[in-house]
């Protein structure tokens, strides 16, 4: 036997003063009593002893020597060989992502995989260690090494569920790492409750581990990933524990929305719907717009199939677009997805001209257009005006969005030379977006004028003539963006030519910093990165919150650009300003579910969608059921309690018998 705390068997030493106050005698105080007669004959009753009296207060003795030995040795954890030869270190990892939420198992996979674990714990024996890993987005270690039951219970209980991928190769990495930190002979191991979808599930059951003696739950697999460049810690057995039927599943694997290139109001919607089932299915896909419906589309899809298609409709408010498929299934959270379409705005447009009703009509066809024609530039421009000169610039172009067509004197930003008969474009930048849709190399341009940028290092050249001038260029400076177009529209044909209203319109986009057109939908588990740009922010003291599809509330710290994430569940997530509900300052705000913020606007809006038909897929992998090892849990059960454990229990019963043989009154 050995002992973990030796030194804790100098308590044994207290027995020295317990058997000096059994030898002491106490001695009896005289009182004076009006006769003896009474006090004789109770003396003469109890004369005769027995051994049993002789011996009483020797066994009081020996009995409370004993519990004080028992107490020393239970202090002092004494253990047997064998008990620290079996000792396990296990780490349990349990599947917390999307496909776990899946309700083929009743009531979901996960509190099934909970479950499970709980029956492991519940298999803790003295000297055993179990840690909690969590293989949701990211891998996440929730209770350390401990040999303390109801600790990893409760951790187990606390998990909660996520919309994103899973990470099971990645938590099995860190589980290995846990355990490669502690070198004492103890058997490692890691218990794995996933159901199979995970990127790695082949290489990570592609070896079978060795017995370990019978400790697995019924439907565990034995697996053992082998890498080269692991050491011999890394080698632990892994128990891959699978959840979960092959339950058929139809998802909605990708939902994105952009506003048209051409359709100042328009915008387009991308949809994929996947059926990870083995037979066809039936269903309905609606989609809404501010819970407006929009389009129903009715599909039936083959087994394994997919449908897409691209939608083309109409809105100049924008909102939250909401897909969703008609079908009951085991997994919810892929039977809707989210999309946020950016409101156009109105964009205010000053066109200083003489007179072109061309470039007059091409403003006012715009719906998100105000337009104002002018003779003369007036001295002041509005904020925000996009100023349009049309032939007569002045020498030095004022700060904002300014477009330039057909000049005739130059300016702070061009030269001007001669006019070119008929140039023919040779060149053109198709990359840049305001060349977007637009062919320029069979417009007639006649009595075009040579131009020469005076700041190279700062102009795009879009278009470009055989010649080498230039004929359509920006200019980024920091004041703003200038475009500048050499066409006379009286003696061309670009105003005759669906060329014309598209580089219009693109150089509106441009100027409004194409803000308005694309606002990504994210997959579940992504992070997003947001600056300061990206929305109105109230005012520079204002503290900003996070607030999620379920209405939980995180704050965000104030700076210009931010990385927020990840975000875990489907759904909305919006950025409100601060109401009072939340302090800002703490390093963790509370989570506040609190409805009277909902009404707020919301600064910026991210949607979040599952996007992933790995999750989407929900049926575990053929092989890993067919290898599944169905056993009976060995449970830790009263024997395998330590010796600590029955030395206090026997010190108790001691305890409790001298109690009744010598302390205990009896009064007849």
């Amino acid at each position: 036997m050995f002992f973990e705390s030796p030194g804790s068997l100098l308590w044994l030493l207290l027995g020295v003063p317990i058997v000096i106050f059994y030898i002491l005698k106490i001695r009896l105080r005289r009182l004076p009593v009006s006769t003896v007669m009474f006090w004789t004959q109770v003396l003469e009753e109890q004369n005769p002893r027995s051994i049993w009296q002789r011996l009483r207060h020797l066994v009081s003795l020996l009995l409370q020597l004993a519990m004080l030995a028992l107490l020393a040795f239970a202090v002092a954890d004494p253990y047997f060989f064998w008990e620290a030869r079996s000792a396990r270190r296990i780490v349990i990892v349990v599947d917390n992502s999307a496909s776990m939420n899946a309700t083929d198992v009743k009531p979901t996979r996960l509190a099934e995989a909970k479950r499970q674990a709980e029956q492991w714990i519940a298999g803790m024996r003295h000297r055993d260690e179990f840690a909690l890993v969590a293989a949701g987005i990211q891998p996440q270690v929730i209770v350390g090494f401990t040999s303390r039951q109801k600790t990893v219970s409760s951790a187990v209980q606390s998990l909660t569920t996520t919309d994103g991928p899973s990470q099971v190769a990645d938590a099995v990495a860190l589980a290995r790492r846990l355990l490669g930190e502690r070198q004492d002979g103890k058997q490692q191991e890691v218990v794995v409750f996933s159901d199979g979808r995970f990127s790695g599930v082949e290489e990570l059951s592609s070896v079978l581990a060795p017995p370990s003696g019978g400790h697995e739950p019924p439907g565990t697999t034995d697996t053992l990933a082998t890498s080269p460049t692991t050491n011999s810690t890394a080698q632990a057995p892994v128990k891959l524990q699978i959840i979960g039927t092959r339950a058929a599943n139809l998802g909605i694997t990708q939902f994105q929305v952009r506003r048209s290139l051409v359709d100042p109001l328009g915008y387009e919607i991308l949809a994929e719907v996947t059926n990870a089932s083995d037979q066809p299915v039936e269903c309905r896909f609606e989609v809404d717009l501010n819970d407006e419906p929009i389009d129903v589309v009715p599909l039936k899809l083959d087994a394994g199939g997919k449908w897409s298609q691209v939608f083309e409709k109409t809105s100049a408010s924008g909102g939250r677009l909401l897909a969703t498929l008609k079908h009951d299934d085991a997994l919810a959270a892929d039977n809707t997805a989210s999309a946020v379409l950016p409101r156009r705005e109105i964009q205010p447009v000053l066109l200083v001209t003489s007179g072109n009703l061309f470039l007059q009509k091409v403003f006012e066809v715009n719906p998100l257009v105000k337009l104002t024609v002018v003779a003369e530039a007036p001295a002041t421009v509005p904020a925000g005006t996009v100023v349009v000169y049309h032939r007569v610039a002045p020498e030095k172009l004022p700060a904002g969005q300014v477009f330039v067509i057909d000049p005739a004197n130059a300016t702070d930003l061009f030269a001007i030379g001669e006019q070119i008969a008929n140039p023919i474009v040779t060149k053109q930048d198709k990359d840049s977006p305001l060349m977007s849709h637009v062919r320029m190399d069979n417009v007639l341009m006649p009595e075009a004028r040579a131009l020469t940028p005076i700041l190279p290092e700062q102009t795009l050249i879009l278009a470009e003539a055989v010649t080498k001038e230039p004929l359509f260029f920006a200019v980024n400076r920091p004041e703003g963006r200038v475009l500048v177009l050499t066409v006379n529209l009286d003696k061309g044909d670009l105003p005759l030519r669906t060329a014309f209203p598209i580089t219009v319109a693109n150089a509106l986009h441009w100027f409004a910093g194409n803000k308005q057109d694309l606002r990504e939908s994210l997959a579940a588990g992504s992070l997003a990165t947001i600056s300061s740009s990206d929305f109105a922010r109230p005012a520079k003291s204002a503290s900003l919150l996070l607030k999620s599809p379920a209405g939980e509330l995180k704050p965000l710290p104030a700076i210009e650009r931010m990385t927020i994430g990840p975000l875990d569940h489907c759904g909305v997530w919006s950025i409100i300003e601060d109401p009072g509900l939340a302090d800002s300052g703490k390093a963790t705000a509370p989570k506040i579910s609190d409805k009277t913020q909902a009404d707020e606007s919301p600064l910026l809006e991210i949607a979040c969608n599952l996007a992933n038909a790995t999750e989407s897929d929900i049926r575990p992998p053929e092989e890993l059921l067919a290898n599944t090892v169905t056993t009976s849990p060995v449970l830790a059960g009263l024997g395998s309690r330590p010796v600590w454990f029955w030395l206090l229990l026997t010190g108790l019963v001691l305890t409790t018998l001298e109690w009744v043989m010598y302390q205990r009154r009896v009064i007849s």
